[in-house]
């Protein structure tokens, strides 16, 4: 997100941007290219591949609550990785078949942002594993 919108209050449906121009100028290069273009981020290169502080993760896309670090784990594959979502409904899935292979993408509920993809190796209690791109999102700490 950019600086002017990270102080911002999280968007409403109806002040999602309605082009692709307004998408363009409200988020960076990178995130536009993964949030827009289901693009995907280099491996072990995510600025939440590690995190801290106790707190929640966004989206950069419009700043719906998406996962949060108690469900967050290292899972030894290169991207931030989480057990679960912090709320149903906040994501949506479905099946991607690019790369001539079948996965399953998960996008944000309300903006419909491409975060990264939900595989069935991650640990009890879901076994899941929700592998999204650092750039996708933005965090925001219990402690501010």
């Amino acid at each position: 997100m950019s600086d002017a919108d990270a102080d911002a209050e999280p968007e409403q449906a109806d002040d999602l941007p309605s082009s692709d121009e307004e998408w363009r100028e409200r988020l960076t290069d990178e995130e536009y290219r993964i949030l827009r273009e289901r693009g995907t981020e280099p491996k072990f290169s995510g600025e939440f591949l590690e995190v801290d502080d106790e707190g929640e993760f966004t989206c950069a896309g419009c700043g719906a609550v998406l996962f949060s670090t108690d469900q967050q784990f290292e899972s030894g594959h290169g991207w931030p990785s989480f057990t679960d979502v912090l709320e149903d409904g906040n994501v949506e899935t479905e099946l991607d078949t690019r790369h001539g292979r079948e996965r399953t993408e998960v996008l944000c509920a309300e903006c419909g942002g491409h975060l990264g993809h939900v595989f069935d190796d991650g640990p009890d209690p879901t076994g899941k594993r929700y592998c999204i791109n650092s750039a996708a999102l933005d965090f925001e700490s219990d402690d501010e």
